[in-house]
């Protein structure tokens, strides 16, 4: 009944792959429609905000996890956060040191507040709507906190998409081994994964999308969100239909 009733996936090849994903379109659909369709970071922002809350309304309403509700929140949340980034930088001048503080911060006093009510962080235990909705600000931070981090990295620090992409992939790496090999715990090894797979992603997503004189590929914004949305779409119709597929049942031999 407990598994039945967790609300989020397993942590599977799936699950890091559909997120990482999920990461880049989060850079390149912010981008998209804030600069190709011109909407602006402040429209984008209340567009993308309010169609956040709408299906997080929804995924609170289910108990049990549904692969499509559950990942348009994350591709959703990725842009938001995103976007939050995006704006303070941008418009009100915040520096990429000063977000990084604050998110950090702010992610840590989620964690806290999170364990001291509910005594884990485990995330196959989001089976309540208290424990959610601290799963769903611990995400929205680490994607924020992801963009500032890959922004600041990648850009304001000059190392540039592809070397930026190097140093959190082998990050990334690090963390897995330390769990496979060296007894990491395993929550502490999720959540770290959680927030580098973040500017990961996004330093992929600009490194395919940028103009080739900035440092990218050349793809555009709309190419590369396009791409991936397509694989997510993909990988979350398998898991639906391999979650609706019927276990077959043992073979009577006796009859």
């Amino acid at each position: 009944m407990r598994k039945m009733l967790n609300r989020v996936p397993e942590v599977t090849i799936y699950f890091w792959t559909i997120k990482i994903l999920a990461t880049t379109v989060g850079e390149t659909a912010a981008d998209f429609l804030a600069l190709t369709l011109n909407l602006g970071l402040g429209v984008t922002s209340y567009i993308m905000g309010g169609l956040l809350l709408f299906v997080l309304f929804n995924q609170f309403r289910l108990k049990r996890y549904v692969p499509v509700s559950y990942w348009l929140v994350v591709v959703l949340a990725s842009i938001v956060g995103t976007l939050i980034t995006d704006r303070l930088v941008d418009e009100f001048g915040v520096s990429l040191m000063t977000t990084n503080i604050v998110f950090s911060i702010a992610l840590l006093v989620v964690f806290t507040l999170w364990y001291l009510s509910e005594k884990t962080l485990a995330m196959h235990s989001i089976n309540t709507a208290k424990r959610e909705l601290y799963y769903w600000v611990a995400i929205l931070l680490t994607f924020a906190l992801g963009t500032s981090t890959g922004d600041y990295l990648a850009e304001a620090s000059g190392l540039g998409y592809a070397q930026a992409a190097l140093v959190f992939g082998t990050l990334i790496a690090a963390i897995a081994a330390g769990y496979y090999y060296l007894q990491m715990n395993a929550v502490l090894a999720f959540w770290l994964a959680y927030i580098l797979t973040r500017p990961f992603g996004a330093s992929i997503g600009d490194l395919l999308s940028q103009p080739t004189k900035n440092g990218g590929f050349g793809w555009g914004t709309t190419g590369t969100s396009m791409l991936f949305l397509s694989i997510i779409t993909s990988l979350v119709i398998y898991l639906s239909l391999k979650r609706k597929k019927p276990a077959l049942q043992p073979i009577d031999r006796q009859n």
